[in-house]
């Protein structure tokens, strides 16, 4: 069996540390766990959004997280599993995921860094904004399989409506 060599470049500085320029920039409240970690709450229009990142330099690279407080009852998780499913079928970039610990439902992603000095701001915002316009986005299906008793597709398509015009 071959085996790849490889060398990583060791950063100069911890990747997060842009991470926390964001947040200061914008009075978020955070928490900064070490060189590895940072939590911050991020408002949004149905909730405040718990964004998790963390840097793993053993692989290279930055997780993300932006989890929303709805707990997930183990009598619905099989309907948000499938849920699950038909939503990341719709995205671009990132999954959503439930943290099993927790009952949570979160966007998640994850930035391999090889190679690099560590992600740009712009990126940074760009994973922040991506994360807040899907949680945003699929806020609503989740609350009414969790909540409202709906069949994923139902939930589907009543969330997906999009409003023409202004009121």
């Amino acid at each position: 069996m071959a085996s790849l060599n490889f060398h990583h470049e060791t950063l100069t500085r911890s990747p997060l540390d842009i991470v926390e320029h964001l947040v200061e920039s914008n009075d978020w409240p955070f928490d900064r766990r070490g060189d590895d970690e940072i939590a911050f709450q991020v408002p949004g229009s149905w909730c405040d959004y718990s964004i998790f990142f963390a840097w793993n330099e053993e692989v290279g690279a930055v997780h993300f997280s932006c989890a929303f407080d709805m707990r997930v009852p183990d009598d619905r998780k099989p309907f948000v599993h499938e849920l699950l499913a038909m939503v990341n079928e719709k995205l671009w970039m990132g999954h959503f995921g439930v943290w099993t610990d927790e009952g949570l439902p979160m966007f998640r992603h994850a930035m391999p860094m090889r190679g690099t000095q560590g992600p740009t701001l712009d990126q940074v915002e760009d994973l922040v904004d991506v994360a807040i316009v899907e949680c945003e986005r699929f806020y609503p299906t989740f609350q009414y399989v969790i909540w409202g008793g709906n069949t994923p597709a139902e939930a589907i398509a009543a969330a997906m409506i999009e409003t023409v015009g202004e009121a």
